[in-house]
C-alpha cells in the first residue's frame, strides 16, 4: 500500500498521484510537486489516501511543499504575464504572416519555458517567430499544435443542450465517438445534430453507450423474424432502453399488416439479419457523415 494525493494542474486536467512523504493535505490546497519538466504549482484534488502498489505507476514523485505565499504570489505573476505574451505573440505571428491561430500560452512555474498553443489546418513553418519570441523573452519557447477538441476546451461555451460544454465543465480526457454510437442510440444522422461546438461528434454520444450495447444484445435486428403470440412477424423497429420491438405481422385475412409492441422477453426469433437498414437521413448525409469519421480517425492519429 502507498500513501498518495491526486494533484491537477489545470482546470480540467488529468488528476496525477504523488508521493506526499509526511504531508497530510486537504482537497483544495494548493502545492508544489516535482515533475519530469521540473516543479509545478498545482490543487490537491485527492487528498491522503492509501492506495494498492498495483494501480499506481512508481516510482512517484515527491510533493515538494505545500505552495506559501510567495509561491502563490509567482503563480499569478505567470498567469498575467501569459496575457501580455499572447499578445505579443499575436502581433509577431501578423508580422510573418502566419496562417495559424493563437489559442492559448502557459508559462511554467520553474521559468523553463514558455508553451504557445495554437491551431493551423496544416504545418506551420514557425521557427522563425520562435527565434522572435526568444529574443523577447530569453527563455526556452514551444510552439504546441492543438487539435479542434482543446481548442474549444480552452475557449469555452456551451452546449446544444444550454448547458456549459462537457470538455469545459467536467471532461479531463477526450474519449472515442463513432457515428455507430449515434446509430444505436436511434439518434438524427443529421451530422449538424450530432456534431459539437468543435465540429466533431458530441462526446456525450459515449456517456450511455455502454448501456445500449448491453441491451442490444438482448434484442433482434431490425427485419428479423420473430414469433409472437399473434404470430410470426418481421422486426419493424426497436425501443432499445425499454427492451421492446415493434413487429410487422399479416392479419388474418392477409390483405394488410397489423403493428404490435411487445418485450424482447415475449418474443422468440426465428431468423435473425446482419445488416440493419439505412434509413433515409443517413442516406441523405452519407458525404458528411463519412467526412466526419475521417476526422475524428485523424484526430486520434494526432
Amino acid at each position: 500500500m502507498r500513501n498518495i494525493i491526486g494533484v491537477r494542474f489545470k482546470k480540467l486536467g488529468k488528476i496525477y498521484f504523488f508521493n506526499p512523504k509526511n504531508l497530510k493535505v486537504k482537497k483544495g490546497t494548493k502545492v508544489i510537486v516535482e515533475t519530469a519538466q521540473g516543479e509545478e504549482y498545482g490543487e490537491v484534488m485527492i487528498p491522503n489516501r492509501w492506495v494498492e502498489d498495483h494501480k499506481i505507476v512508481t516510482p512517484l514523485k515527491k510533493v515538494v511543499r505545500i505552495a506559501n505565499y510567495k509561491d502563490h504570489k509567482h503563480y499569478e505573476e505567470c498567469r498575467k504575464k501569459e496575457k501580455e505574451s499572447y499578445q505579443v505573440c499575436l502581433k509577431k505571428i501578423k508580422e510573418h504572416k502566419l496562417d495559424m491561430t493563437l489559442i492559448d500560452v502557459e508559462y511554467k512555474f520553474d521559468n523553463s519555458k514558455i508553451l504557445f498553443y495554437f491551431t493551423a489546418d496544416g504545418r506551420i513553418d514557425f521557427r522563425e517567430l520562435v527565434k522572435d519570441l526568444a529574443g523577447i523573452y530569453k527563455m526556452r519557447i514551444e510552439l504546441r499544435q492543438i487539435g479542434v477538441r482543446d481548442e474549444v476546451k480552452r475557449i469555452g461555451g456551451n452546449g446544444v443542450c444550454g448547458r456549459e460544454l462537457c470538455c469545459c465543465s467536467f471532461l479531463s480526457d477526450f474519449e472515442t465517438v463513432s457515428i455507430k454510437m449515434a446509430k444505436e442510440q436511434n439518434m438524427s444522422l443529421n451530422p449538424s445534430k450530432i456534431s459539437g461546438n468543435c465540429g466533431r461528434l458530441m462526446c456525450c454520444l459515449k456517456y450511455e453507450n455502454d448501456v445500449y450495447e448491453e441491451k442490444l444484445k438482448k434484442l433482434p435486428n431490425i427485419g428479423a423474424i420473430v414469433k409472437t403470440q399473434d404470430g410470426e412477424g418481421e422486426v419493424d423497429s426497436i425501443e432499445t432502453l425499454k427492451e421492446r420491438v415493434r413487429v410487422k405481422i399479416k392479419d388474418t385475412e392477409g390483405e394488410g399488416y397489423l403493428y404490435k409492441r411487445y418485450d424482447a422477453k415475449d418474443i422468440k426469433v426465428i431468423k435473425d439479419v446482419v445488416a440493419q437498414k439505412i434509413d433515409q437521413e443517413e442516406l441523405e448525409h452519407k458525404k458528411e457523415l463519412e467526412e466526419l469519421e475521417k476526422l475524428e480517425k485523424e484526430d486520434r492519429k494526432d
